[in-house]
C-alpha cells in the first residue's frame, strides 16, 4: 500500500487558486516558461523489460535500461499508469493507492525515481482518476448503500444507487485480454472530497516522502482522456473550472515547476482551450501527428501553421507519430525505409516537445484489431500495437516482456519475428540504420537552440514533395528541407521574399547526406529521394 502524505492545504495555495480562476492560464504567476530541452521517451513498461523472469515488463527494468535510453538520447520518460488495475494497461482502476504488483514495489519505484533524477532525467506519469472499477472502494461500499460515505463519489443514476452511469462510449463494462470482466463507472468529478482526493493522490506523487521537495517525486503528469464535458454527457460539464483549474492550481502551487500535459479526448482538436482555460502546460499535438502519417506536404504545412502558431507563449505543444493508442508509424508506411526515416525527422525537427514511444525507433510494427477479437469489446484489440521490444535478433532472451504470451490470437499473429531487422541487436550494429538516425538526429537538435526552442514557420516552395520550414531562436535560424518523395528534387522557393530567410550569405549545411547547391535566386538542387538537410542561415 502506497502511503499517502496528507498535508495541510496552506492559504497561499487557496488565494492563489482563487486567482488563477479569475486571472485564466495566460496570467497564471507559476507558469513554468523554462526553455523545453526535451525529448520523451513513451514507454509501455509492462511491455518494456522484464527484470524477474515473470514476463511482465517491470520498474526495476526500467531501471535497468536507463542508460540505453540516455545512449538514445532521450531526456523524460513518460509512464503509462502504474496504480492498481485488473487491466494489463492499468487504466480503470480498482486502487489509485497501489503500485501493481508485477510491476514492482514502492522501493523500486522511488529507486526508478531516484536513478532518473542522478541522471538529468524527468519522469511524467499517465493518470486517469474519472473512472473506477467494481473493484474499487468507493463502488463496493457504495453500490446499493446510499448511507455510505462514498456514495457521493460515484455518479449513479438511481437513488438507490444500483445503476452506475457508463463510462465513455457508454460502456458498463471491459473484457479483458485474459477472460476478466469488469464493471466500470465514472467518478463524481464535481464533488469536493473527490477533488480533495485527487490533490492529496496527486501530490504524494510529486513528494512521496512528504518532506517539502520533489526529487523523490515525478516531474509531471499526463491527464488522460482530458475534458470539460466528460464524455459529452452534460452530466459533468464545466470542468475546467470545477475540478482541473482548481486541482492544477493548486498542486502548482505546492510545485511551480510541475508540468501537466493534457491528452485531448477530441483528437480533432488543437487542444488550444485546454491551454487557455485548462491551465494545462502542454497539449499533444495530434493535427500534426495525423498530418505526417499522410506524408501529404500541405497537409503537414497547414496543421503545423496552425498548431504552432496558435499556441501561447509559454505553453508547448508535444510532437508525436506513435502511441499507445493508435497504430504504429512503420506499420502505416508498410516499413518503407525512406518513410520511415522522413517521419522521425518531421517527428524531431518540426517543432514543440518530441516524444517517441518504445520501439518507435527502431521501427516495430504494430496495428489496433478493432472488431477482430470477437464483438464484444475488448483490451486486446490493441495489444498488437503495445507488444515486447525487441531486444535481440532471435526475439528471444532476457528480459522480452512476453506477458501475453499464448493468450490469443494477438500472440499467436504477433509481429514479433527473429532475424528480421526490426531489433535492438539487429540496428545497433548497422550504422544506417533507422535506431542510429533517432540517435543522430537527436544528438543535433540537442546542439542547436532553435530546433529545441526555436519558433516554426513554413517557408514555402513550389516544389510538390518537398517540405521547408524555418526553426529561429534569437541565438540562431535553421532551414529544414526534407524530401517526402521517391525521386531526386530540385526545391524552388515561391519568391524572393520567402528565400529571404537565408539572408545573402551562404548557407551552411549542418546535416544531409548530400551538399545540394544553391543555384541563382532561390533553387536547391539535388535534394535526395525521402532525404533530410539542414541549414544554418546567416
Amino acid at each position: 500500500m502506497v502511503a499517502m502524505r496528507y498535508r495541510l492545504f496552506l492559504p497561499a495555495a487557496i488565494t492563489f487558486t482563487i486567482l488563477l480562476s479569475i486571472m485564466g492560464c495566460r496570467n497564471n504567476p507559476n507558469r513554468n516558461t523554462a526553455p523545453a530541452d526535451e525529448v520523451i521517451y513513451h514507454v509501455f513498461q509492462r511491455s518494456f523489460y522484464d527484470s524477474n523472469g515473470d514476463t511482465h515488463g517491470d520498474l526495476a527494468g526500467l531501471t535497468e535500461k536507463l542508460d540505453y535510453l540516455q545512449e538514445l538520447g532521450v531526456t523524460a520518460i513518460l509512464l503509462t499508469p502504474l496504480y492498481e488495475s485488473v487491466y494489463y494497461h492499468n487504466y480503470f482502476s480498482s486502487d489509485f493507492e497501489k503500485i501493481d504488483a508485477r510491476y514492482g514495489t514502492q522501493a523500486e519505484y522511488l529507486t526508478l525515481v531516484e536513478e532518473v533524477h542522478r541522471r538529468g532525467m524527468k519522469i511524467y506519469m499517465d493518470m486517469e482518476t474519472q473512472y473506477v472499477t467494481e473493484d474499487h472502494l468507493w463502488w463496493r461500499d457504495s453500490y446499493g448503500n446510499p448511507a455510505s460515505p462514498y456514495s457521493g463519489y460515484i455518479l449513479y443514476n438511481d437513488s438507490a444507487q444500483t445503476q452506475p452511469e457508463s463510462i465513455v462510449f457508454n460502456l458498463t463494462e471491459l473484457l479483458g485480454y485474459d477472460g476478466t470482466i469488469r464493471k466500470i463507472t465514472t467518478v463524481n468529478l464535481n464533488h469536493p472530497e473527490v477533488l480533495e482526493y485527487n490533490y492529496k493522490l496527486f501530490s504524494h506523487w510529486m513528494d512521496p516522502n512528504g518532506d517539502g521537495r520533489f526529487d523523490d517525486g515525478v516531474d509531471g503528469f499526463r491527464l488522460d482522456h482530458m475534458m470539460d464535458d466528460l464524455d459529452n454527457k452534460g452530466i459533468l460539464p464545466d470542468l475546467f473550472h470545477t475540478f482541473w483549474v482548481p486541482l492544477i492550481g493548486r498542486l502548482k502551487a505546492l510545485n511551480p515547476d510541475v508540468q501537466f500535459m493534457a491528452e485531448q479526448a477530441d483528437w480533432g482538436s488543437y487542444g488550444f482551450d485546454y491551454l487557455e482555460r485548462g491551465c494545462v502546460d502542454r497539449v499533444f499535438a495530434f493535427r500534426v501527428q495525423q498530418a505526417v502519417r499522410t506524408l501529404d506536404k500541405n497537409r503537414i504545412e497547414a496543421f503545423a501553421d496552425t498548431t504552432f502558431g496558435n499556441t501561447p507563449t509559454g505553453k508547448k505543444q508535444i510532437m508525436f507519430i506513435e502511441n499507445h493508442d493508435i497504430p504504429r508509424f512503420a506499420t502505416v508506411v508498410e516499413q518503407h525505409p525512406g518513410k520511415l526515416r522522413v517521419g522521425a525527422s518531421i517527428n524531431l525537427l518540426i517543432g514543440g516537445i518530441p516524444s517517441i514511444y518504445y520501439g518507435q525507433e527502431i521501427g516495430m510494427l504494430g496495428h489496433a484489431q478493432f472488431g477482430q477479437y470477437g464483438d464484444v469489446v475488448t483490451d486486446a484489440n490493441e495489444i498488437p500495437s503495445r507488444e515486447a521490444f525487441e531486444w535481440y535478433a532471435s526475439a528471444q532472451g532476457e528480459g522480452m516482456a512476453y506477458w501475453y504470451k499464448d493468450t490469443g490470437p494477438w500472440w499467436d499473429e504477433s509481429n514479433i519475428s527473429p532475424n528480421d531487422g526490426i531489433s535492438l541487436e539487429e540496428q545497433q550494429a548497422d550504422g544506417e540504420s533507422l535506431w542510429n538516425h533517432y540517435r543522430s538526429l537527436i544528438a543535433l537538435r540537442s546542439n542547436h537552440d532553435a530546433l529545441v526552442n526555436g519558433h516554426y514557420r513554413t517557408v514555402p516552395n513550389t516544389t510538390e514533395n518537398v517540405l521547408s520550414f524555418v526553426r529561429e531562436s534569437p541565438e540562431e535560424r535553421i532551414l529544414v528541407v526534407i524530401n517526402l518523395g521517391d525521386t531526386t528534387e530540385s526545391l524552388t522557393f515561391a519568391g524572393s521574399r520567402e528565400w529571404d530567410v537565408a539572408g545573402s550569405g551562404h548557407l551552411q549545411q549542418i546535416w544531409g547526406t548530400s551538399a545540394p547547391q544553391r543555384e541563382v535566386g532561390n533553387t536547391l538542387d539535388d535534394i535526395p529521394p525521402y532525404s533530410t538537410q539542414l541549414y544554418l542561415l546567416p
